[in-house]
């Protein structure tokens, strides 16, 4: 597959044209909307001839092909509210489907989610993909607990009866493992949280099944703040089967207009994570969506919009903005003028995945875990699927 960058005054029959691939291609893989304009500075997947039904649902194949010989796990977190479309298009892709989220009470009772999640465990088992619960402490208000982290780890009666729920869980319910995304663990809870992630690892893998631990982006042992303390990479590397790297939200919905994840802070966390963790227990996290800003950011009072990748480019053609590219994060970016306000909206394309795939390659990990997959963004998977083969 390759990449073009619109130029001014392309359109997708020129493209086609000067390419030598299909118009049909161009609009399914990149989703583009009809009348099918396109913005200077768009990032357009482009496939050869004779590949453009890759992944198409009227391709003949329950499966795409496998193109490369770098194998990687792929996973993706969704909410039971998903579409049963955007699940249908995205499990082609998968390895693993982490299904956010089962919660708990201070005793050890699991809390199922609100939605009734048995349609995505079916839909994933009939793909050959693994349906992973994932645990999470959500208090009352939604919010990370770590007063609940606290009251169940410490507590040897409620963490064996959270991890009999969870085992009795997993076996009646087709589960094929358990994925701990803990966050804002307190400092002092920091050896207990590890003695929790390698006692319920150890009961799942007695089914027969793996656990997976989240981790916030840390850059060195001594890296200070509540998101960092109490998560110890090289303990939790030994406790759990495999992690997942937290690495996005550098720009995230309070904070200043930035990349999500930029490349070179990312490639941080990654060396670093090297040093405790071995690659073959490491998948990369990959932000699925992107954010619009207000400018100016004022700390405090800014709010950024949620987007998804495909939304941002639309934007951007509404608003007639060039798309830019920031070189040293590897990622795109745009500027808007919307009653009076400026906007800055940074988003993921297949550039920036290129530079995020190449990392994975490049230091051995294990795969890649994508937050989240509640909107399709074709021209990533499909990118994905001719650049690893997926486990």
């Amino acid at each position: 597959m390759r990449i073009y960058i619109v130029q001014p005054n392309d359109s997708v029959d020129e493209i086609a044209s000067s390419q030598n691939v299909s118009a049909q291609s161009i609009i399914y893989d990149n989703q583009l909307v009809y009348p099918y304009a396109l913005a200077v500075g768009q990032a357009l997947l482009l496939t050869e001839p004779g590949e453009e039904d890759l992944g198409s649902p009227d391709s003949g194949s329950s499966n795409p092909p496998d193109t490369s010989a770098y194998p990687a796990y792929v996973g993706g977190y969704a909410y039971p509210f998903i579409s049963r479309w955007v699940l249908q298009q995205t499990l082609l892709y998968l390895s693993d489907l982490f299904i956010f989220s089962y919660g708990f009470t201070t005793e050890g009772t699991l809390i199922p989610p609100l939605i009734d999640d048995t349609f995505m465990i079916a839909m994933a088992k009939d793909f050959g993909v693994a349906p992973i619960l994932t645990l999470t402490p959500f208090g009352p208000d939604g919010q990370f607990s770590n007063y609940l982290i606290s009251q169940v780890v410490n507590n040897e009666a409620a963490k064996l009866q959270l991890i009999e729920n969870l085992t009795t869980q997993v076996k009646e319910r087709g589960f094929e493992g358990v994925d701990i995304d803990f966050e804002y663990i307190l400092p002092e809870d920091k050896f207990a949280f590890t003695n929790f992630v390698r006692d319920v690892r150890d009961a799942i893998n007695a089914l027969g099944y793996l656990v997976s631990v989240a981790l916030a982006p840390k850059t060195s042992d001594t890296q200070t703040g509540l998101l960092y303390e109490g998560k110890d990479y090289g303990l939790l590397g030994e406790a759990a089967d495999y992690v997942l790297l937290m690495t996005y939200e550098w720009g995230y919905t309070y904070g200043p207009a930035m990349a999500v994840a930029p490349i070179n802070k990312v490639r941080q966390v990654v060396e670093y994570a090297l040093t405790r963790i071995p690659a073959k227990k490491i998948n990369l996290g990959i932000p699925n969506y992107g954010y619009d800003w207000t400018l100016p950011f004022v700390q405090g009072t800014s709010k950024a919009t949620t987007i998804g990748n495909v939304e941002a480019v639309q934007i951007a053609i509404s608003r007639g903005a060039d798309i830019l590219f920031d070189e040293t994060s590897q990622a795109p970016y745009f500027n808007y003028v919307l009653d009076g306000l400026t906007h800055e909206v940074w988003f993921e394309d297949v550039r920036s995945l290129t530079a995020k795939f190449n990392l994975v390659k490049e230091y051995g990990l294990r795969g890649m875990s994508y937050w989240q997959i509640m909107q399709l963004f074709r021209a990533n998977w499909l990118l994905l699927n001719d650049t690893f083969t997926i486990r």
